[in-house]
């Protein structure tokens, strides 16, 4: 079954014009995720570099088995997604749906390992705020924040543990924004994938560009949990 042609917008001199300025446009969208993503790495960067003993003292209270179990499903998902994206290229439009739905089941699976790491870390006393659990770390590497920390927050002196994070909930903090934002991601990604998918069994449903633009977000999302897996999970297994 042959791909029919999509239409071309009467601003777009043809469409192979069109494929090209809707592909630019995808690169800009990952360039300002880059942007996005970016300052969370640096932030993460910083405190990382002022207390190392504290963030892989923290990061030993993380599931690694789950996290390990959730790179290897995004990673599978993505080479599933190549998959489609090959065979649709090739009028398959049939087979290419069934693997974007694959690819999206694979992505639901990732957010129910994630929704099981969550309520665990949760159910442990790590999330930030007033119940965070600081006897779970020791001092030297719990409480204060060291200068540099205090400084760019802007506080002044010494203060109470409850007053100022300690590193180990700043460390928290990063981990449920960084994965947080990721998932929300995911569930972009697997609505995206589901509807194309659906449109992939209609006569002129998605264009190639389409899924193809489809791949390039899913294959970002995956990139950013590769960074995401090494900085949060194995932080307490290497130095810089």
């Amino acid at each position: 079954m042959n791909e029919e042609p999509s239409p071309t917008e009467r601003h777009f001199e043809n469409a192979e014009q069109q494929r090209d300025v809707a592909t630019l446009g995808m690169w800009i969208f990952i360039a300002t995720e880059v942007l996005f993503f970016g300052v969370l790495f640096m932030a993460y960067t910083f405190v990382r570099w002022e207390s190392p003993v504290t963030v892989a003292a923290a990061s030993r209270h993380l599931e690694l088995g789950l996290g390990a179990i959730n790179t290897a499903v995004l990673l599978t998902s993505s080479f599933v997604m190549t998959l489609g994206i090959f065979f649709n290229d090739r009028g398959r439009r049939r087979l290419a749906a069934w693997l974007l739905v694959v690819t999206a089941l694979m992505g639901m699976f990732f957010l129910a390992i994630k929704t099981t790491e969550y309520v665990h870390v949760i159910n442990e006393g790590h999330f930030p705020g007033t119940r965070f659990q600081y006897e779970h770390f020791h001092p030297e590497t719990a409480n204060p924040m060291p200068s540099g920390i205090v400084g760019a927050l802007g506080t002044q002196g010494e203060s109470h543990p409850q007053e100022i994070p300690s590193v180990s909930e700043l460390f928290f903090w990063l981990y449920f924004v960084m994965t947080g934002l990721h998932g929300l991601h995911v569930v972009i990604g697997v609505v995206l994938l589901l509807v194309i998918a659906v449109m992939l069994r209609r006569p002129g449903g998605a264009s190639r560009n389409t899924v193809h633009n489809a791949g390039l977000y899913w294959h970002f999302v995956d990139v950013v949990w590769i960074f995401l897996f090494p900085l949060l999970y194995l932080a307490c297994h290497w130095k810089f």
